[in-house]
């Protein structure tokens, strides 16, 4: 049995690969903090949930499901656990010209 601490750590990792192949966009990439991943084991499947910052302007929908096949095929391959659910929290949007944006009021 593959502890959740390390299935995680593959999570995150397999969330920063899938952001490196998202369509180029102009934020700065240093605008954007690493993925944190957490996973819950069991029968040898794995439920993942994932925290990370996107770029924006994005097809956010697209990029979304992106991130979320990615990572459950790349845990899968690595751990040959089955993965039956990736859960996305996106805590931030990184402009693309790396500023932060402040409303106007």
């Amino acid at each position: 049995m593959i502890p959740d601490k390390v299935v995680a750590r593959i999570a995150a990792r397999a969330a920063q690969e899938a952001l490196a192949t998202l369509p180029a966009t102009p934020a700065a990439p240093s605008a954007l903090t690493s993925p944190h991943a957490s996973a819950t084991t069991g029968g040898g499947a794995v439920r993942l949930r994932l925290t990370l910052d996107l770029p924006y302007p994005l097809d956010l929908a697209g990029a979304a499901r992106h991130l979320q096949h990615h990572v459950s095929d790349r845990v899968t391959r690595l751990t040959g656990m089955h993965v039956t659910e990736v859960t996305l929290a996106i805590e931030h949007l990184a402009a693309a010209d790396g500023q932060e944006r402040h409303r106007v009021q």
